[in-house]
């Protein structure tokens, strides 16, 4: 089967940063699905993997953590799925990646594709969407109750990215918080209010100054996607009393101290826990992803794609992880088909 991989880590705009390769076929066991990938998106995390994850010597390391594609084949402990289906998913951190035409799959880390989107639209969503749904629902413990969220509001920084545009979409569909996205350019800006952003500030500005140039209130909730360490200053003086603050990125360090005076507490979210852990609750992962594969069916829930890159090959890979490495990148990045 075809796959894109890498030897060892290199700079992305080396010609060996990433490679076409011939691999053998994989064969479902156990609880797993043989999934033929007809699209994938790319990701931070596919980026930070190949510069700092170096193969065994000798081997060739195949990444990527979101497709969406057909079951082919399934272990003999598979009940969620049948050859056949439709599927989109974002993976396990310890297994090999979806850069390949054929990937094996936990099912219970997969969810039912959406009925009325193409493998490409959905490829666009498995990450990001369990990233922000775990962040929003199981981290900061956000009601769905629209009554519960009254005077409430969530602060989401860099929510024109990947996980802020899904993480926008979902609160203003499920909770009844009052949304502020920040984004430093117009389109990205318009971006997040056509998500359903109520507020948009510049986070190249100090965040704490923007809410107050809005009048708003301290935040009840704070997501932050990025650069944590840079905005942590601003965040403890704008997060309310008793707020909750939840990270996804990788901040050096953060003076959690600051947090101490207001009782606010500190969350990480990391999709790949549920998985990496084999976690009593792993098979919330399928569950949600059949949740907002409704969401989708229904109009509530618009798919991320912003750019198409064609063919999964490694030169398409390349431009996609450049892009990504340049931190401008709008929405998900998408490839489709050998």
């Amino acid at each position: 089967m075809k796959a894109i991989a890498y030897r060892q880590s290199l700079p992305i705009d080396h010609a060996d940063a990433l490679i076409d390769i011939e691999l053998p076929a994989p064969q479902a066991t156990g609880r797993d699905l043989l999934v033929e990938v007809r699209a994938i998106s790319v990701n931070p995390v596919d980026t930070k993997i190949r510069r700092n994850v170096a193969p065994a010597e000798g081997q060739a390391k195949v990444i990527g953590w979101d497709a969406a594609g057909v079951v082919k084949a399934v272990g003999p402990d598979v009940t969620l799925f049948k050859v056949g289906d439709e599927v989109w998913y974002a993976g396990d951190l310890t297994r090999a990646g979806t850069n390949s035409e054929l990937h094996l799959v936990d099912e219970r880390i997969v969810g039912h594709k959406p009925k009325n989107i193409d493998f490409a639209q959905a490829a666009a969503l498995p990450l990001t969407t369990i990233t922000a749904w775990e962040l929003l629902f199981d981290r900061l413990e956000v009601s769905r109750d629209a009554g519960a969220a009254q005077g409430k509001s969530l602060l989401v920084i860099g929510a024109a990215g990947g996980v802020g545009s899904i993480l926008v979409q979902l609160a203003r569909q499920l909770t009844g918080l009052t949304i502020i996205g920040t984004a430093s350019r117009p389109e990205t800006g318009e971006w997040i209010k056509q998500l359903g952003a109520h507020h948009v500030i510049d986070h190249s500005k100090p965040l704490n100054e923007e809410i107050a140039r809005l009048g708003l209130p301290p935040v009840t909730y704070v997501a932050a996607l990025n650069q944590t360490d840079h905005h942590w200053n601003a965040i403890s003086e704008l997060v309310a009393p008793q707020g909750k603050v939840a990270l996804i990125d990788d901040p050096a360090s953060l003076d959690v101290r600051t947090l101490k005076r207001k009782s606010v507490s500190l969350h990480w979210e990391f999709m790949y826990t549920r998985s990496m852990f084999q976690t009593d609750d792993i098979q919330k992962q399928h569950q949600l992803l059949n949740d907002v594969a409704k969401l989708v069916e229904t109009g509530a829930v618009k798919t991320t794609l912003a750019e198409r890159y064609g063919k999964i090959n490694a030169a398409n890979l390349k431009r996609a992880h450049a892009l990504i490495e340049s931190n401008t990148a709008k929405g998900k990045i998408v490839l489709e088909g050998f």
